[in-house]
This record gives structure tokens, C-alpha cells and sequence, in this order.
């Protein structure tokens, strides 16, 4: 089946991507743009945030610790359109130091992540991110 655009599910997996085309490039505004004012932001082991300017921090950290790409991006969708999921994999850079984590000089990693969307029609309203916290500590030297 080709995505046509015309059902939930095909604009949800739209969005979806768009969100993840937008991190790659490092485009932080739209990335911001796709979501909901009060966006709910599930850090991996870590708080639950909400709002779009706890987002805009979370990602002014991560370009400033982190460059990374997600490749083989898969997206899921409920017939609804209303939840999505996304499974990944992160090929980074640890680039500075990031709050309670080991130091930074430059150690690259791989590593599977993926995540979970609530979609809404005034953007994204909840993003929960997940990855191996160890796998990635391993990586880095920890």
C-alpha cells in the first residue's frame, strides 16, 4: 500500500517522519514546529517533560553534547493515526559532557533506539524515547 496522504494513518506516518527528517538535519525549529504547545517529552530512563520549551532545551543540549543520525527508520501507525511508533538506529558522536553521564571526547556510537508518538491535530503531543542505557555507556567507555 502506498502512502497517499488522504488517511489518518498516512498523514501520522508523514508527520512521523518529518519529525525524524528534521532532527537529522538538525533543523531544532522545525522539529519544534511539529509539535503540540503542550508536547509531553518521556526522557529515556529520565523525567517526564511537557511543553515546547522544555523540548527546545532538551534539544539545545543535545546539539550541544551530541551529533547523531537515526538510519533505518521504521514507522508504525494506528489505523487512527493517534499513535505511532518508531524503531532506529543512532549512529552518534558524544561530543561534551552531559549532565551525570561519563566524559565526552569524541567516542562514536551505534546503537537500536525507538520511540512512542500520541498524535493530535495540533501536532505531536507526547514523544517517549527508548534506547539500552548500558549499551550506549559500554560504548562510550564508562
Amino acid at each position: 500500500m502506498r502512502i497517499d496522504g488522504t488517511r489518518e494513518e498516512d498523514r501520522a506516518t508523514e508527520r512521523v517522519l518529518d519529525y525524524y527528517a528534521a532532527f537529522n538535519r538538525g533543523d531544532w525549529a522545525a522539529m519544534l514546529a511539529l509539535l503540540d504547545d503542550a508536547v509531553v517529552h518521556d526522557l529515556n530512563q529520565g523525567p517526564r517533560e511537557t511543553g515546547r520549551d522544555a523540548f527546545d532545551a532538551f534539544l539545545q543540549r543535545m546539539a550541544r553534547c551530541y551529533r547523531e543520525q537515526l538510519r533505518d527508520i521504521v514507522v508504525m501507525v494506528s489505523p487512527d493515526g493517534r499513535r505511532a511508533a518508531a524503531e532506529y538506529v543512532v549512529h552518534g558522536e558524544y561530543l561534551a559532557d552531559d549532565e551525570g553521564l561519563p566524559r565526552a571526547h569524541g567516542q562514536r556510537y551505534v546503537l537500536p533506539g525507538g520511540a512512542f508518538f500520541e498524535l493530535g491535530p495540533a501536532g505531536i503531543a507526547r514523544v517517549s524515547n527508548y534506547y539500552n542505557l548500558q549499551d550506549w555507556l559500554e560504548q562510550v567507555g564508562a
